[in-house]
């Protein structure tokens, strides 16, 4: 089996597993339990947010644990929303934001705030100029992913941050999802207030996650109980979860450290690859994209016959967002790019980890290239 879907999730690592295993059955009593059993779990998720900080560069009274990518960022939009709607009433994200920005972005227009959604370039990038010419008294938030999840285009977190540090009344979230453990972001650096992350795209499990708050920054809570993670985020913590998230955070940071030479190896090969191939346009562009992403179109094709045909030879790819796939919807980051209906429709996204070789990559063009021309044959009988 080869597993170019990654972008979707992540094979857990072994020691993730074993992390889980161990505490859900010898550390399982409630973390908020009054008792020592409960104050020896309560430890073991102490310990767990002090190694992510580290990880991060952020203190540890910044991370608030979550259930994942969508829950962060559901939280960091609307909650700046309620907390802040005295103050104005104007949001400012991209057109080609996750579907858990996009559509929290959409029910907040429902409720009265005013939405603007910038463009981006060729390459899926924002323009600053745009930015700034978007800014009003009104703004309170600005929400920017950092690595997009069908091309991979990088956007430039840093400038948006120096921009937006002119606007000390304006926030600055960043979803932090498809870059974490892949291109270095550094939070301070960049003047982020709120960023997102999710374990199960750095080979953690699925059902953790953690944002990022800047220190002094208030936000008003989406859950109301039992005042866990200082009130901001009240339910009973996923102890296993946040341990095996603490330790795939760190054996990806490793990873990357001796692997992402090889990655990008393996990125460059496919995308000239496919480049090659007069039927296939790309749509990831080297210079501005992450290490592990590439998209492209097989012209004239639908998507989702080139992941089932690939499917029936063991090798997983997808066409958009796993969040989005099934509705079988033109991708709205390349609708934004200039990339026609016609030729989206036959979008494939291919994202790797650091498990990946090069090996895998020469069997999928091979096997790629074999099923195009058995498609184009086909399609040519039935005109």
């Amino acid at each position: 089996m080869i597993y170019f879907d990654n972008s979707a999730t992540t094979k857990p690592y072994d020691e993730v597993i074993d992390a889980f295993a161990k505490v859900s059955r010898e550390y399982y009593a409630n973390p908020s339990s009054l008792h020592n059993f409960g104050g020896k779990v309560e430890s073991l998720v102490k310990q767990a947010r002090k190694q992510l900080s580290k990880l991060l560069d952020v203190k540890e009274k910044e991370l608030y644990f979550t259930s994942g990518g969508t829950e962060g960022n559901n939280l960091a939009i609307k909650g700046t929303a309620l907390q802040y709607r005295s103050r104005g009433n104007h949001i400012i994200t991209t057109s080609v934001e996750h579907p858990s920005v996009y559509e929290a972005c959409e029910q907040l227009k429902q409720l009265g705030f005013e939405i603007t959604y910038l463009p981006v370039n060729e390459n899926g990038q924002l323009q600053l100029t745009d930015l700034e010419s978007a800014i009003k008294a009104e703004t309170i938030l600005v929400s920017v992913m950092h690595v997009n999840n069908e091309m991979g285009a990088i956007q430039s977190i840093e400038e948006v941050g120096k921009l937006l540090s002119k606007y000390p009344k304006i926030l600055f979230h960043v979803d932090h999802v498809q870059g974490i453990g892949k291109v270095p972001l550094n939070i301070h650096k960049a003047h982020i207030d709120f960023c997102t992350i999710s374990a199960h795209k750095f080979h953690g499990l699925k059902g953790s996650g953690l944002l990022y708050i800047r220190e002094g920054i208030r936000i008003s809570p989406l859950f109301s109980g039992g005042n866990q993670e200082n009130k901001i985020r009240s339910g009973t913590e996923n102890v296993g979860g946040i341990v095996s998230m603490a330790k795939a955070l760190r054996l990806t940071d490793e990873k990357r450290k001796q692997y992402l030479v090889e990655m990008i190896k393996i990125r460059d090969y496919l995308h000239s690859s496919l480049n090659q191939l007069s039927y296939i346009e790309v749509h990831s562009n080297l210079l501005h994209s992450a290490p592990h992403i590439i998209n492209f179109s097989a012209i004239g094709l639908k998507g989702e016959v080139i992941v089932h045909a690939l499917e029936a030879e063991q090798i997983y790819v997808s066409t958009t967002s796993a969040c989005s796939s099934k509705q079988k919807t033109i991708s709205r980051t390349l609708q934004a790019i200039g990339v026609s209906d016609e030729v989206a429709e036959g979008a494939v996204r291919i994202s790797l980890s650091f498990e990946n070789t090069l090996d895998e990559a020469k069997i999928f063009m091979t096997k790629l290239e074999k099923i195009l021309i058995k498609l184009y044959e086909v399609m040519g009988e039935m005109k």
